[in-house]
């Protein structure tokens, strides 16, 4: 499984998401899910410093689809 360290000074969260694998990616997006689901019944907003890891996880997959798309694609001859 993949790691990620929130506190990491050098890299970016958008950075660390993308070392991950597609599999270890689905499952930080599903942790995260959890996390926030619990956040939001148990502490109030306030006090929640919020990051938004699903719409980095989002643009990540994006981006990877792209590319497989780019990568598969056979050349135009003109």
């Amino acid at each position: 499984m993949g790691t990620f360290h929130l506190d990491s000074e050098d890299l970016s969260i958008a950075d660390q998401i993308k070392s991950l694998s597609d599999d270890e990616l689905l499952d930080f997006w599903e942790e995260t899910q959890y996390l926030e689901r619990f956040l939001d019944e148990e502490l109030s907003p306030e006090s929640v410093n919020s990051v938004d890891y699903e719409r980095i996880i989002l643009l990540e997959l994006h981006v990877r689809m792209c590319m497989r798309t780019l990568n598969s694609s056979p050349p135009s001859g003109k």
